[in-house]
């Protein structure tokens, strides 16, 4: 019983030509669910699986943002590895981006749609994470979003300090996620947020009940009747606990 992060979602322009590029650039499959929702998952993967946090693209009348909170870091083997990952996403029309980062050893892009993402360097950490290393949430304070999260999910922390928090699935494999300390304002609309499933997904009015003791409250983004309950973490952040379709 509890609460799985089972996937990553992107709001988008074109669910089908954005889904295709993250497939090419993970090197994984492509399913729909109905019309204007592409899933994105590693290929013979049966859903859920704690090996990957998936990525649900769907399309929405405007996708635009005022800041982007969450983000996904991607892991390479070696620095040939990274160099030839960088070049075949530029060809797949990804496109260099500035948020400031300055000098650094990752490489910092944006999909076609504009979302940002990172390739990283080779790290030792990240070696066994697949593709996806890291999920980044931007926050005024990790170790606080380590407690929620970490109480939501089950998932184990594994460092927290006052500029990073890290946890991972406590199976020990897929993503890390990871929240970074962030200076300025909260975003006032995302267009990337977490997905949880309740386990069993019959469960979903008791683990949103849990959230809300956790200090989670309901939240809106014109929704409307759907089997998923829109959440707001302690610092805004909206994310869904998925019930049954």
């Amino acid at each position: 019983m509890g609460l799985r992060l089972v996937q990553v979602n992107f709001k988008a322009r074109d669910d089908a030509a954005l889904g295709r590029f993250w497939a090419e650039a993970l090197g994984w499959g492509l399913a729909s669910e109905g019309p204007g929702v592409t899933n994105v998952e590693p290929l013979d993967f049966t859903w859920p699986d704690p090996t990957a946090v998936c990525i649900d693209v769907v399309t929405v009348p405007d996708p635009e943002t005022v800041r982007y909170r969450v983000h996904l870091d991607l892991a390479t083997t070696s620095e040939a590895h990274q160099a030839e990952l960088v070049a075949r996403l530029t060809e797949l029309g990804a496109k260099p981006a500035d948020v400031g980062q300055g000098d650094v050893p990752w490489t910092v892009m944006a999909d076609p749609e504009g979302n940002v993402f990172c390739v990283l360097e080779p790290r030792e950490i990240y070696r066994d994470t697949g593709p996806v290393a890291v999920v980044v949430v931007d926050c005024a304070d990790p170790r606080a979003m380590a407690r929620f999260w970490g109480e939501a999910t089950g998932w184990a922390t594994h460092e927290a300090d006052d500029d990073l928090a890290r946890l991972r699935a406590p199976e020990g494999v897929g993503p890390y996620l990871e929240f970074v300390r962030a200076a300025g304002p909260p975003a006032v609309w995302t267009r990337v947020h977490l997905d949880l499933l309740p386990d069993p997904v019959e469960n979903q009015a008791e683990e949103v009940a849990r959230l809300r003791g956790l200090g989670a409250v309901p939240g809106d983004v014109g929704q409307g009747d759907v089997p998923w309950k829109v959440m707001v973490d302690p610092e805004g952040n909206d994310f869904c606990v998925l019930g049954r379709a």
